[in-house]
């Protein structure tokens, strides 16, 4: 047991840094990598005892981690959570989840509560896919077009992706962000694709029963603003704040409005 954890923290590029003693958690999304969290990470290692890591198929050794089969569902990525907080002794941590990790780390709550003291969620939707009377944003033929698009040419497809994603007229992020989805290899970030957008863990909302905080954009091209509000009314006693501001990763690109919602929902507990 020992040598798995130990491999799953190694493999998935594990980094463990700050000055707290509570434990933060921070979870990147899809077509990032952990270096995702550049602009906060400082305010976290004021704080908290910091744990980072590359979801399967990110980063340096994203080849290496996918599995087709154990990935080709959110849950298999949530085991490799409760894998990597095993392998490091977490008793309890304060997760923060941006895009599919938002899922992710409320299935690992589902199945661990005791795991997670509280959620702060970024960006977070259980279905992309609109239903009725459910708005995700998309409609079957967007998300055959948008297969259709990494299938043919994925270079291409990034190259319009990522600014359309990052929402704002900022070429630095606009510039990491497609470098990292680049260092994806393209089967794998197509089948991620796949199993985000065609995922739908709306049953399982309301069993969360950890304190959750959401945080969502007013325009999202991603995830709408509705999702969020679903999302909370989902999650019994969850909290949502919306940021006045574009795009679908406001951590990289609002990060002063990011710290300014995370000081006044987490820094009260944070010693």
């Amino acid at each position: 047991m020992g040598t798995l954890f130990v491999e799953s923290f190694d493999r998935f590029n594990g980094r463990r840094s700050g000055a707290g003693k509570p434990i933060a958690v921070l979870s990147h999304g899809f077509g990032t990598d952990q270096n995702a969290w550049s602009a906060l990470r400082p305010w976290f290692e004021q704080r908290f005892d910091v744990i980072s890591f590359d979801l399967a198929g990110c980063g340096p050794r994203g080849t290496e981690t996918y599995d087709f089969e154990r990935h080709g569902s959110l849950a298999g990525y949530a085991d490799d959570l409760l894998d990597i907080l095993d392998e490091q002794d977490v008793q309890s941590c304060t997760y923060i989840g941006h895009s599919m990790s938002g899922m992710i780390g409320a299935l690992a709550s589902i199945a661990r509560p005791e795991l997670f003291e509280r959620m702060v969620l970024i960006g977070a939707s259980p279905r992309y896919l609109d239903d009725d009377g459910y708005t995700g944003g998309f409609k079957p033929d967007d998300l055959e077009n948008l297969f259709d698009s990494m299938s043919a040419n994925y270079q291409a497809w990034v190259a319009g992706f990522a600014p359309m994603v990052v929402g704002v007229d900022d070429r630095e992020v606009i510039a990491d962000f497609s470098n990292a989805l680049f260092r994806m290899r393209p089967d794998i970030a197509l089948n991620t694709s796949r199993t985000i957008f065609t995922s739908d863990v709306r049953a399982l909302a309301a069993q969360v029963s950890r304190p959750v905080h959401l945080v969502q954009t007013s325009v999202d091209v991603a995830v709408p603003v509705a999702v969020s509000h679903w999302l909370a009314e989902a999650i019994e006693g969850a909290t949502l704040d919306i940021i006045d501001a574009s795009g679908h990763l406001p951590h990289m690109t609002a990060p002063d409005e990011m710290t300014r919602i995370l000081q006044q929902r987490l820094d009260r507990t944070a010693r």
